[in-house]
């Protein structure tokens, strides 16, 4: 039978924060210190599957871990936000989850392009100052 690893028992355990339909855990691959995973509780496949209500709840737990990120990390200056959605777009493991992902100032050479960084040669490029 098939056993969801964002489900039942052996995710309670790692529980840090909730927020009505969602909990947030702590990544077991972080890519910075204090990287989290926000999940709804029910079982659903990726972000297009949670409902309204979820998305909302995902929202205000991003907002609180924001915040308390924040103010006990004062070195950290930006936050990634990402949700990875079907097998190419790279998610792993079928139950949606929000990935939140504290920055700090030289964690990388260039931070530019963000989360463009899933296709590497897309993520440097410069706009033109005259250029919107």
């Amino acid at each position: 039978m098939f056993q969801c690893r964002f489900c039942g028992p052996q995710i309670e355990t790692r529980i840090v924060e909730a927020y009505a339909t969602v909990c947030a855990v702590l990544d077991k691959f972080p890519v910075s210190e204090g990287h989290h995973l926000i999940l709804p509780r029910r079982h659903t496949e990726d972000w297009f599957s949670m409902t309204e209500q979820e998305r909302r709840d995902a929202a205000a737990l991003i907002a609180i871990l924001r915040d308390q990120l924040s103010e006990a990390d004062p070195g950290i200056t930006g936050f990634n936000i990402g949700v990875n959605c079907g097998r190419s777009a790279g998610q792993t493991i079928f139950h949606a989850h929000i990935h939140l992902i504290p920055r700090r100032d030289g964690d990388t050479p260039d931070p530019t392009g963000g989360v463009r960084g899933v296709i590497p040669h897309k993520m440097h490029y410069r706009h033109d100052e005259d250029e919107t």
